[in-house]
């Protein structure tokens, strides 16, 4: 991406994306000392939302602290099942970039859990009525349909308040060197024939860990792209589904296990025909976009790779990246009574 051609410059999902390492750079947050507290005292915490509210964002964080031994459980679930949950024991977040989203401030609303706070982008949003405290990000409005900036600073919140948690805040020069690699990587050249080969597909798949990075990919290329496309959890993409695949569809693995590469290479490249596209830092046994490593944020790294990656396919197909057909910034937006609500 590159914002002195003006077939970049013209769309709002390209310059927010762009925004993402000054937003990086410059990360700060509330004081987090009510939601430290009650966290410390339940040991569990809730992460609720809708779309791309919570897929990042909620899954980074509990993958977080399972990588790093951290006493904390953390759950996340759409919020009309979190409403089938017990949540008494439970610190809650419900995140809603608009504070409108009617799920969100459904379970909000019951007020189940020990203590809830809500995380939001909009400063009078109608969910902060429902929580102990809201806490607002600084990345500000976003035009575009598709969240892009918005989704790495929530990741960024819950990472920040998980490291607060345990006593060890997030290093400024952590910051400073994530922010540089996320640069690099959303306005890397990406080779013709990988995007001319995914835009050319009729399914793209995204392959990788439980943590949000290829969940929230598979989202974006509906919005970005047009394109259908489906998430492959850890290895199922060897686990049965090549019964339906075809050689013209797409596997983009991210960060593959390198135990697995060759079981990927046999089932889906030799004996499917597709093609497998690698996200990693490393080489691999595929075609890779190749890119930088900072401990401890490569998960916010492989994101960026991907949205850039989706970004040439949707130019590559003429699309207007700005408009989707039927898809909205509010998926399920919240009437107050009086206006047409419940």
């Amino acid at each position: 991406m590159n914002l002195k051609d003006q077939r970049y410059s013209q769309f709002a999902l390209v310059r927010e994306m762009l925004e993402t390492p000054s937003l990086i750079a410059s990360f700060r947050h509330a004081d987090l000392t009510r939601p430290i507290a009650s966290l410390r005292a339940t040991g569990k915490l809730f992460l609720s939302g809708e779309g791309s509210s919570r897929i990042f964002p909620a899954n980074h964080a509990r993958t977080h602290t399972l990588r790093n031994g951290m006493p904390i459980t953390i759950q996340t679930e759409g919020c009309r099942q979190s409403l089938e949950a017990d949540l008494r024991g439970f610190t809650l977040f419900g995140a809603s970039n608009s504070g409108k989203t009617k799920e969100v401030i459904a379970l909000l609303r019951e007020r189940r859990a020990a203590s809830q706070f809500g995380l939001t982008a909009t400063p009078d949003a109608p969910m902060k009525q429902h929580c102990d405290e809201t806490f607002v990000l600084q990345c500000g409005k976003e035009d575009a349909v598709a969240a892009t900036k918005s989704v790495i600073e929530q990741g960024l919140f819950y990472h920040a308040l998980l490291q607060q948690t345990a006593g060890s805040p997030i290093p400024a020069a952590a910051l400073a060197s994530l922010s540089s690699a996320a640069r690099t990587v959303l306005e890397q050249p990406i080779d013709p024939a990988l995007v001319h080969r995914i835009a050319t597909a009729p399914v793209i798949y995204f392959s990788g860990r439980n943590d949000g990075v290829a969940e929230e990919a598979t989202l974006k290329t509906n919005e970005i792209t047009r394109k259908k496309s489906a998430y492959l959890e850890g290895t199922y993409a060897v686990h049965g589904i090549e019964e339906v695949m075809d050689a013209a569809d797409v596997v983009i693995v991210v960060d593959p296990f390198p135990e697995e590469e060759e079981k990927i290479k046999q089932v889906l490249v030799d004996g499917v025909g597709l093609t497998v596209i690698a996200v990693s830092a490393r080489p691999t046994l595929f075609p890779t976009v190749r890119i930088p490593s900072v401990a401890g944020f490569d998960a916010y790294l492989q994101l960026l790779a991907c949205w850039n990656l989706l970004v040439e396919v949707g130019i590559t197909l003429g699309i207007n990246l700005d408009k989707p057909t039927r898809a909205r910034k509010i998926g399920n937006e919240y009437v107050a009574p009086g206006n047409g609500g419940h």
